[in-house]
């Protein structure tokens, strides 16, 4: 960029429907940011949300392009692509909300259209920024066996796709993070409960390292979990995304000793509520003003929904086998 460090970076928010509008007041939270415009095709919500943080409010979010440096685009997942693209090739960098796209395809263009022009492309994988997920390094040496439930009340907003690219690909893309191998096999099952897409599926990803993840989500629970278990030669690492809790337990002698497992240890550790979304668009702006790659890259997201994609491609066949 031509801008100087000292410099406020512009940005808008295309998209301000629920998710939207908190990406809006996080930019408006960010010192360094200059949100110039609300983006929205409902006129009365873009003027609603502009007013809040004290943008310009839009109705076409090409409009917006020539003012701005960056975006968040949080929009439906069928107009990704279509947006982002203009986006990037109008010279903004962009963060995408997930699933990155709708199809791989889709993705591998946004990637390579953002690396030609020299853009930051972020995409939008909220619990990377999960105090609990960070706590993990340092932690985790080779992990064996991951069993992960994500489990959410029904809510008629992101049922334009499965439960997979809606709440799965969460925790695909922490595992491709975590374990860091190519996937070798992938069982699935799931089915329909409340909507026309499948509302709660189970996956089983082996990886060539040998470790076994078991991931389950559902949008059609009446409470709310969000838990994983990762097993290691020497650990057990249980953690409670919701409560931003980790219990470390490990063979050793000492303290802290569980009755009745003898030479087993725990470490607790509890973490302040936090603001994730905040830190996302804070690690965005960072990313755009310093020139520093993204937390969370386009070729994240693109592995994340290859791996969802195949999932549902065996959804899809059990279900209509």
């Amino acid at each position: 960029m031509n801008k100087s460090k000292n410099d406020k970076l512009r940005a808008a928010v295309v998209g301000v429907g629920y998710l939207g509008r908190f990406h809006a007041q996080k930019y408006k939270n960010n010192p360094d940011v200059d949100l110039v415009g609300i983006v929205d095709i409902d006129a009365g919500r873009a003027e609603e949300v502009a007013a809040e943080v004290g943008a310009r409010p839009f109705t076409d979010y090409r409009e917006i392009l020539p003012l701005v440096d960056m975006v968040s685009i949080v929009v439906p997942t069928r107009y990704h692509f279509a947006v982002a693209k203009d986006c990037f090739s109008a010279g903004c960098h962009v963060l995408l909300e997930k699933p990155v796209t709708k199809t791989v395809a889709e993705a591998e263009d946004l990637i390579q259209l953002a690396d030609s022009k020299g853009l930051v492309f972020q995409v939008g994988h909220l619990e990377r920024f999960n105090p609990a997920v960070l706590a993990l390094k340092g932690v985790l040496k080779n992990p064996q066996f991951i069993e992960s439930h994500r489990l959410a009340p029904f809510k008629p907003r992101g049922t334009d796709v499965n439960v997979v690219l809606d709440l799965m690909i969460h925790d695909i893309d922490i595992l491709l993070s975590l374990v860091m191998h190519p996937i070798k096999t992938i069982n699935s099952v799931g089915v329909p409960v409340l909507s026309d897409e499948v509302d709660i599926a189970n996956a089983r990803l082996q990886f060539e390292n040998g470790c076994v993840a078991n991931v389950t989500a559902s949008r059609a629970s009446r409470e709310a979990m969000r838990k994983m278990r990762i097993f290691q030669q020497d650990a057990y690492i249980s953690i409670d995304f919701q409560s931003r809790k980790i219990a470390i337990y490990r063979k050793k002698t000492g303290l802290n000793l569980i009755p009745g497992l003898p030479g087993v240890t725990i470490e607790e550790r509890t973490f302040d509520q936090g603001d994730s979304l905040q830190d996302e668009i804070n690690a965005f702006v960072a990313s755009v003003r310093d020139g520093n790659p993204p937390v969370v890259s386009g070729a994240d997201g693109k592995r994340a929904l290859e791996v969802a994609m195949q999932i549902t491609g065996k959804l899809w066949h059990e279900v209509s086998a």
